[in-house]
């Protein structure tokens, strides 16, 4: 009768640590879920503000374009002179490069003669 009992006793603590193991890795699952829940939230609400941001600043930038306040029109002027500033120059600058290659071509067909 002893033994049986001593069995027993053991047959207990086996199932409460296997029943404790069980306990502790749920709480675990949950643990790592909770933390993968957290981290996907705050992805979620970086890429929600910078969609906000954006929307703000196109709404912005398109009521700034529609104004026909004085200092915005000066603005524009300034920014479309240096605009077609750029592209004369950029034309002069591709002109001269298209001589210079001309010149190095009758050069080097003048001394190949």
């Amino acid at each position: 009768m002893k033994t049986k009992d001593s069995n027993r006793k053991w047959m207990w603590w086996f199932l409460g640590v296997v029943l404790a193991m069980q306990l502790y890795f749920v709480r675990e699952l949950l643990a790592v879920f909770a933390l993968f829940v957290l981290g996907f939230g705050a992805i979620a609400f970086a890429l929600g503000a910078l969609y906000m941001l954006h929307q703000g600043w196109a709404v912005a930038v398109e009521s700034l374009a529609s104004s026909q306040h004085p200092a915005v029109l000066s603005v524009k002027r300034g920014v479309n002179s240096m605009e077609a500033l750029g592209r004369r120059s950029a034309l002069a600058t591709i002109g001269a490069a298209e001589d210079v290659a001309k010149r190095a071509v009758r050069a080097g067909s003048a001394t190949a003669r």
